[in-house]
């Protein structure tokens, strides 16, 4: 497979919200979002667009690359919902990258990232692209009910963004969907269309907890598992296990499942918190920088996410 990762970047509101920000207008507290969840603080936007931390972590990957936006065949933004239904997130970014390069955007929800990735390794692979930047977002203090605590304490704002070119780093890819709307959904509404039956203002995003938890633990073990069977390796062969951040009970319980040592599954989402798609490459950006990650490490990425959908991948990293 005809891909490698030369670059992240980054970007994160600058507003921090501890869990005892939360506790002054909610029914909650420090401990008990700790114990569910793992969270100790997020990024919550203010002031800023989902393009402006698109744009700045875009910006850093290419710096990191050594390569200008003009060098971009293709850009691939992987989002739930950009700053505008239309046009996408990509083409806001194109506009201040000043490229003129295809730039259009995929929703998979929280996998995302290894759907985009599985998408440039087809454009690599096939010659029509050289290189290409990925940029993961999301923004979804937006669209949580700030009075249900047991959703909105879930979840912060980023951007991740990595640039990816011609290489031999990526070994192992499967996506799936479930099709299931049930679980997980953010209902858009039908604006003042006096003609629709289904006529709505829209809703927050609305989540079953415990079943995004029991699929989120099995979806993690089976695809592992798949994984090593498919490139007949061993658990000791993985270097990290980099899995989505939506909550730290359900990486530890996939963990133990699956008889893994801690120091092998990072997490960052104390301090983050569920940035979806953009949590992977947030905590891929962050070992980097912590030079955690060495020329020749394997990792395993695993995410889920609505729809329900699921992505596993393994780079060998060049």
């Amino acid at each position: 497979m005809g891909l490698k990762i030369v670059s992240t970047g980054i970007a994160v509101p600058e507003k921090t919200v501890t869990n005892n920000d939360i506790a002054q207008f909610l029914d909650t507290s420090d401990d008990w979002i700790v114990s569910k969840t793992g969270i100790k603080q997020r990024a919550v936007a203010t002031r800023e667009s989902l393009t402006d931390l698109a744009f700045k972590a875009a910006v850093s990957a290419l710096k990191g690359a050594d390569l200008a936006a003009s060098d971009m065949d293709f850009i691939i933004c992987s989002t739930i919902l950009g700053d505008y239904t239309s046009p996408s997130l990509a083409c806001a970014v194109s506009e201040r990258l000043k490229t003129i390069c295809p730039a259009f955007d995929i929703n998979a929800a929280c996998t995302g990232f290894i759907y985009a990735l599985s998408m440039a390794q087809a454009y690599i692979d096939s010659g029509a692209a050289a290189n290409i930047l990925i940029i993961s977002a999301d923004m979804l203090s937006s669209l949580v009910d700030w009075t249900d605590r047991a959703v909105c304490v879930l979840f912060g704002d980023g951007a991740g963004a990595c640039v990816v070119t011609r290489g031999n780093s990526l070994k192992y890819m499967k996506l799936a969907a479930y099709g299931d709307t049930s679980v997980i959904r953010q209902r858009n509404g039908t604006g003042n269309n006096p003609f629709s039956a289904h006529a709505s203002k829209g809703e927050f995003m609305t989540m079953e907890g415990q079943e995004v938890f029991r699929f989120a633990v099995n979806a993690i073990e089976r695809e592992v598992n798949s994984a090593f069977s498919a490139l007949n390796i061993t658990s000791s062969d993985i270097n990290y296990f980099m899995l989505h951040q939506a909550n730290k009970r359900i990486i530890d319980s996939a963990r133990k499942r699956l008889s893994l040592p801690e120091e092998k599954f990072p997490v960052n989402i104390d301090k983050y918190g569920n940035t979806s798609s953009a949590s992977i490459p947030i905590l891929l950006n962050e070992m980097l920088e912590g030079g955690k990650i060495k020329k020749g490490d394997n990792l395993l990425l695993t995410a889920f996410g609505a729809g329900l959908t699921t992505g596993t991948c393994v780079l060998n990293w060049e």
